[in-house]
């Protein structure tokens, strides 16, 4: 489906890299979800080793355009941009104007509020609509988003110029930009009172687990080893203690047999010297 704009004159935009004395809005965050969400977001990419350091993952974070030679400013709950340029050394990126400091943004996300901020907006002007700046001004091939409250997905995806709300698969929608799965996920983290979460699984089905999640099956995994390796020593001493015993059970019957070697002995002994009394009295001791 495709998300009706009205018709409107084209606006003249142009990549300029925010000027260094733009005061950037300073509005707080909708709600505190907002950040845990994003947070969760990328610390799953983090865990997996798929974020790289000419990468630009950021949230609620600035994404700037000059429109008709207006400086325009909107900033995504999440977003991702697949390579940046790099800043110079100590200087912390406050923005980022595609095209002038790296790509175009591949994928923004946004989380609803209890409140109408725009995300569904197609305004053309001042302020522009969201989903406006996303599709018509920045081009970004996805748009995400969450509503956490009734906990429903959608994402729309760039087809000839305008955005087309896609279909899930299983429940996940397809993020090509990262060769990921996007879906829902229930269930806890950290301790947070959310309970409803966006999260990515691999092109296999497999999740990404969140870095609290990995330290904990790295926690059992040593915790099994450990127990392996008691497991292994308690069956090396019992198997030295088995070794030992059957090693004094050999020495018991060696001495055993000795013993009886030497009553054998002793007992040859003492018949021959029976026998040879015998004979000193003139007796054969074979008549006996």
């Amino acid at each position: 489906m495709v998300l009706a704009t009205p018709k409107f004159q084209s606006p003249v935009v142009t990549w300029e890299k925010l000027p260094d004395d733009f005061v950037l809005p300073d509005d707080p965050v909708e709600n505190i979800h907002q950040p845990l969400l994003a947070a969760a977001l990328t610390d799953a990419l983090v865990a997996a080793n798929r974020i790289q350091p000419h990468m630009l993952v950021a949230s609620n974070f600035g994404l700037v355009a000059n429109i008709n030679q207006k400086t325009v400013v909107k900033a995504p709950d999440w977003l991702y941009v697949p390579s940046v340029s790099p800043v110079a050394t100590g200087v912390i990126r406050r923005s980022y104007a595609p095209n002038t400091e790296g790509e175009p943004v591949a994928v923004v996300m946004e989380f609803l509020s209890d409140s109408e901020c725009g995300e569904y907006s197609i305004r053309p002007s001042p302020p522009y609509g969201k989903l406006y700046f996303y599709e018509q001004v920045l081009q970004v091939p996805t748009y995400a988003i969450f509503d956490p409250y009734t906990v429903t997905l959608e994402v729309r995806r760039l087809e000839n110029g305008r955005y087309a709300l896609q279909e899930a698969s299983l429940g996940r929608f397809w993020i090509p930009e990262l060769e990921l799965f996007l879906g829902i996920w229930q269930g806890t983290r950290l301790g947070s009172e959310v309970t409803n979460w966006l999260r990515w699984w691999d092109e296999a089905g497999n999740l990404l687990l969140w870095s609290s999640e990995q330290a904990e099956l790295e926690r059992q995994r040593a915790e099994a080893e450990s127990q392996r390796a008691e497991t292994e020593r308690q069956r090396a001493e019992a198997e030295s203690q088995r070794a030992e015993t059957e090693r004094q059970r050999a020495e018991t019957e060696r001495q055993r047999a000795e013993t009886e070697s030497q009553r054998a002995e002793a007992e040859r002994q003492r018949a021959e010297l029976l026998a040879a009394k015998l004979r000193e009295l003139g007796i054969d001791p074979k008549a006996l």
